[in-house]
Parts: C-alpha cells; structure tokens; sequence
C-alpha cells in the first residue's frame, strides 16, 4: 500500500528526493522531479555553475533538418547505434533521438543563445558519424549555455515553497535545498536493502553527515581522472559511481573508453579542441615528408597528406572519434610522421588541425570560445597558425548499469520506475556515470543530449517510484541513519591517522601513466596483465600512505586518499573488461583481435565488485535480479537490437551508417515477408 501522502510523512516531515550532481542530467532531473511536485536536496561537489558539464563546447544534436537535408530523428537512431557499434539497447536511444528536437526548443525558450541563421532560423553544424547538420550549438561554449539556463530554472524552484495535496503552503519548505561543497561518500540503505539516504562530507568544515532521502539520483560524471591529464575537470574521479559500485551496484561496459582526436596538452589537464572545428571546416593533417622543418603555415598544400580525407572521403575529417584517434595514433606511433620537432630531431606525437583557410568572420561567429583557449594554453594564433594537436582521453561509455522498461512504439514508457534505475532499489543514475545511450562509442554532441534527456526520463521515474512506496524512508529508524554516517566517519578518521611512506599524488601518477600508455587507443592483453598488476601493486601501495594534511577544515589531502582509492577499483574494472573482451568494438581496439565479434560480444558487460585481501576484484554476470517496489526484475546482457539489425561498421563510403541501416531495415522487411 502506497504512503498517504506523497508530499509529508505521516509524521509531518516532507519526503525529499536526494540528487548528487548539478551538471546538466541532475539538474534536468531536479527540474521533472519538482514539476511532478517532489521536493528535491540537490547536492554538489562544486558550485552548480561549475559541473564539468560548462566545459562542453561544440553542440547539442537534434534532427530537426532546416537545412532540407532528409535528416530525421529516425536516422539520428541509426547512426547513434550504428556509431555504437550496436552495443547501446536501442529502446533508449531511439527515444533520446525521437526528444532530441523537442529538448532543443525547450532549451531555445528557456533564453539558451543559439547560433542562428540570417533567415532566424536555429543554426546547426556537423559533427563526427553523420554527413546532417544536426549539432545546435551557442558559438564554441554550448555546455555552459545550457548549465545556466537549467541552473535559472533550479534557482527558481530554490524560491517556490512546498505545498501538500491540498495546495497548503508547509512553513520553511522550499521545493529545491541546494549543498554546494559537498562529497558523496555512500548511499545508506535499509534493512531490506532499499536506498534511504546518503552519508556525504561537506569539504569546508569535513563534517560528516546523513541525509534521508526517498530514493537517490547519482549525476556525478565520468572517471577520467582515472587516466590523469584528460579532457575531464580534474573533480571527475568517478569516485560517487565507485562508491556505489562498491555498496553493490553493477557497473556495465566500463572498459569502453572514448577518447577524443583532438586536444592539447597542459600541466595539470588536457584542453579540448572541440570537434565542432572539424565540423566548421577544420582539416587534419601531416606533412609529406617525415623530416619537415618549416612551421605548418609555411608548409605548401601539395606537400600536406590530408589522411583522414583521403581514407574517409565521404565523412573526412568528420568519422566517428574512436576512428579518427586510431587514424592519429597510427600516423604518430606506428608511422612515425608526426609533426617533426627541430630541436630534438624526433617526430612529435601531434598533427595539424588546420582552420587558417577559413574566413575570419566565421571562426569568430562560430568558433571563438574553443580557439582563444588554443590561443591560451598553446600560446600560438590558431586563425593563422594550424593548431598543434594529439588524441586525450575524454568519456566514459560505461558506466553505472541502469534498467529501461519499452513502450509498444520502442522507445521509453514515459514514467516507470524502471527507467533509470540501478540493480540498488532506489538508487538511480543519470548521464556520463550510467551506460545507457552511447554502446562502444559516444557520437560527438550525443553527450549533452543524453544528460539532458537521462534527467527527463529519471525524474518521473523516481517520482513514480516515490509515489507507490509503502514505507517512507523519513520512518526508517534513525540508527540506520547513525549507522551509516559512523561508518563513513570511521573510514575517514582511519586516513588521517595514515602514517606511512607513499605519497597518494605519486600512486595516482603512477596509475595514471600506465592507465594512459596502455588502456587507451590501443589495447593487448599481454601489456593488460602488466596494467593489472600495476593496479594491484598501487592498491598495496595505497594502504601505507602517510596523509599530507590531517587538518579540520578543508582537507583536500585526505579528500584525495579517499578518491584514490575509489579511482584504483573503477580503474580495474576498466582494465580487467578490456582484458576480457576480446575483440574490436567502437573505442575498444585490440590489434590481436581486429574484427567485431557479434556470435560472442554482442552483450553488455555487467560487472560486481568484489575482494580479495587488500586488493579489489571484479565479479561478471551474464544476468541478475533486482527488486523494485515489491517485484523482482530479471535482467541479462543480452542487448536490445529490435530496431536496426547488426551491420559492418564502415565510414569509408559516403553515408554508410544510414546506407547499412537501411540495408538493415529492407533485410527485416523481407524476413518479415518470407515468415
């Protein structure tokens, strides 16, 4: 029997949900959860404003086809999961596509300053994996366009107070409580196992402390930390997702990681150099001879080997990520023609991304934003200089794993609390820390999409879930509460006494390196044993950390031990997937294993943790069951392939991932025919 009321227990408290992340797909999902009237507590490692998500610069994908170009969010589907690799179920996707337009214009009317035709029209650009204009952007700084204008809509809400049922205003209630500063350390769950709560550590004081909450919504990012310098802000540790990961939340396809064509290096992160260049006319390229010593603007066109357009004449400079990374790596590492450096006689592992052949007036409509950060970091014009660039790791395909429940029409039934949720009753997850849209490869402008879109399809799903408990968790004893945040304070009070020789920055450089250099573009299984051991030997490592910092306010330190550790596990289950999975797939590389192996792979990796000793394992399943509001859900590996049937992925060829999902489409219709 649902609770009475689905805004005040019976005891008077009002029923919060809890949201950890106030980048895009928490914030989507705070805003459904209050127009469905659930109150939220919005909790954030950083200022809102601040969420990795501000650091997206090149678009959002819709098909809304303005440019008449037979665009259609049919065959936005296709080449998402065609990008993929055919490893995302396509339910999910196919309805992310199917909202993408819808999302766009919501975001138009909420102020987002798109680009715009001279006609007044939404402007919109390629990106990787498609030859459509289908990538809205707002100039080259997309990402924080859009987190400000969610951030307005959850700052209004700050302001509006909660009312019951009966439209009563309850006295010092407001529908969002925001805690900024704030690091989650672990859900609290109750004796049957449900999520009740959070136990999380404001970084000012330290303090510790648990939060009751009817179910919890993780919106916490990607591990790219993981890897070191990344194009990731250097909070994303993955640290919220580990620590779930841990409590027992399956983890799925975690070794499928996306990294990026184009950055430039720095001292303490990778700069992105948005594909949105590409997509505006940017070419890439090397120069004919290995041994060229003039600057790339001295450098005649007939002696610059344009090799992605030469390979990949229909898309070009403009192929999915994945393929594009491997292009450069193979013309830096294996070929050895990358930009040649003068003064140590040794070719450098970066090309040419070129845009000095484009109209000024255009880069500084369009591009402005990405290219003064080039001009920054790399000290050198890029409007009349080719930028020096080279691949860096930058997205997490996997992540937490999540369910979906599939309307008749094979997308998402709108409001079931299986949307989104973990295998842990009540916790659920929304973008870059879940799996759910991507499969083996991210298309470019995908992301801000699937953040977005996550957040509206969790937020009336939690508010389903919400409205049919039998028991609210503001009645739970309080010693489940004490419990937890004892727990929490033991483990942290445990690392400031860590008195030993290593230096966890060092561990962390360590791992990074080897994570780096060998689970990355390229992957072979003889060099995967070595990374396993390399984790192992910092999980031992880390047990004798002496803590730099053992003060009360603060306490960046400790903080950091903590992330380490959660870092060392999720790195394993990125490696030891890897390892496992033998065969290519999207940004999965193994040069042992070239082909895709749908007869054995075509299945998604669920993983459990585990441990051994002092080191962390990882335990997979080919299936599990997971209880939700008094029923058992049964979930396998198995991948929905429903909509589009499993094609060689080739970009060689114009138009060939709508070419082959069409082939696939007249292939179904003819089975369908013949039976």
């Amino acid at each position: 029997m649902a609770q009475k009321s689905s805004i005040v227990t019976e005891s008077g408290k009002v029923r919060r949900v809890i949201v950890v992340g106030g980048g895009l797909a928490g914030l989507m999902t705070v805003i459904k959860l209050c127009e469905a009237g659930v109150p939220v507590d919005l909790f954030s490692l950083v200022p809102v404003k601040r969420s990795h998500s501000v650091c997206a610069q090149g678009g959002i994908n819709a098909s809304v086809n303005t440019k008449g170009e037979g665009d259609s969010p049919q065959v936005h589907m296709e080449e998402t999961v065609y990008g993929g690799d055919f490893l995302a179920n396509q339910p999910p996707v196919n309805g992310m596509a199917h909202a993408a337009p819808g999302i766009v214009y919501l975001l138009d009317r909420m102020g987002v300053t798109f680009n715009r035709t001279p006609e007044g029209l939404l402007d919109f650009r390629r990106f990787g994996g498609t030859l459509f204009h289908r990538t809205a952007f707002a100039g080259a700084t997309t990402g924080q366009q859009l987190l400000y204008a969610l951030d307005e809509q959850v700052r209004r809400y700050e302001t509006v107070d909660v009312e019951n049922e009966k439209g009563v205003v309850i006295r010092g209630e407001k529908m969002v409580r925001k805690f900024e500063f704030w690091d989650f350390l672990n859900v609290v769950r109750d004796e049957n196992g449900r999520t009740v709560g959070i136990v999380a550590q404001d970084t000012k004081t330290m303090k510790i402390e648990a939060f009751v909450g009817e179910a919890v919504c993780l919106a916490t990012g990607g591990p790219g930390i993981v890897f070191g310098k990344s194009t990731n802000s250097v909070i994303n540790t993955g640290t919220a997702a580990s620590a779930a990961y841990q409590a027992g939340a399956c983890y799925a396809n975690g070794e499928f990681i996306q990294v990026h064509p184009t950055s430039i290096p720095g001292a303490d992160k990778l700069r992105l150099i948005s594909e949105s260049v590409r997509g505006e006319g940017g070419r890439v390229w090397v120069p004919k001879d290995p041994k060229e010593k003039r600057r790339g603007r001295d450098v005649p066109e007939k002696e610059r080997e344009y090799f992605l357009e030469d390979k990949y004449p229909g898309y070009g400079n403009l192929v999915p990520r994945d393929i594009a990374s491997r292009e450069l790596f193979l013309k830096c590492f294996h070929e050895n023609k990358g930009i040649f450096n003068t003064k140590s006689g040794k070719n450098e592992l970066e090309v040419y991304l070129d845009v000095t052949h484009l109209p000024q007036e255009l880069l500084h409509k369009k591009l402005a934003g990405v290219l003064e950060i080039y001009e920054k970091f790399a000290n050198e014009d890029p409007y009349n200089n080719p930028m020096r660039i080279f691949p860096g790791v930058h997205y997490s395909m996997g992540g937490l794993w999540v369910d979906f429940d599939k309307s008749a029409d094979g997308k998402l039934t709108v409001g079931s609390p299986r949307n989104q949720a973990t295998n842990i009753e009540g916790l659920y997850a929304a973008g870059e820390c879940e799996y759910a849209y991507h499969g083996a490869n991210r298309l470019g402008a995908n992301s801000l999409l699937s953040c977005i879109y996550g957040g509206m399809v969790a937020g009336p799903a939690i508010a389903s879930y919400v409205n049919n408990l039998s028991r609210s968790s503001f009645d739970v004893n309080s010693t489940v509460f004490e419990t937890a945040k004892k727990a929490e304070q033991a483990k942290y009070d445990g690392i400031l006494k860590m008195s030993g020789t290593e230096n966890a920055y060092r561990i962390h450089e360590d791992l990074a390196k080897t994570m780096l250099r060998d689970c990355t573009i390229e992957r072979h299984n003889s060099v995967l044993e070595k990374v396993l051991a390399k984790i192992d030997e910092c999980e031992e490592r880390w047990h004798n950390i002496g803590v730099t910092d053992t003060g009360p306010h603060a306490n960046q330190g400790a903080q950091f031990v903590r992330h380490l550790k959660n870092m060392l596990v999720i790195a394993r289950v990125i490696a030891q997937g890897a390892k496992n999975r033998d065969e290519s797939r999207g940004a999965h590389f193994k040069p042992d294993f070239k082909n895709r192996d749908d007869e054995n792979w075509l299945r998604t990796t669920m993983a459990f943790y585990g441990e051994a000793g002092k080191k962390s394992e990882v335990k997979y399943v080919r299936s599990l069951d997971y209880p939700l509001l008094g029923m058992t859900i049964h979930a396998t590996d198995t991948v929905d392939i429903s909509l589009v049937k499993p094609r060689p992925r080739k970009y060689e060829q114009a138009g060939a991932a709508s070419a082959e999902a069409k082939a696939a489409k007249s292939d179904d219709k003819t089975a369908g025919k013949a039976g």
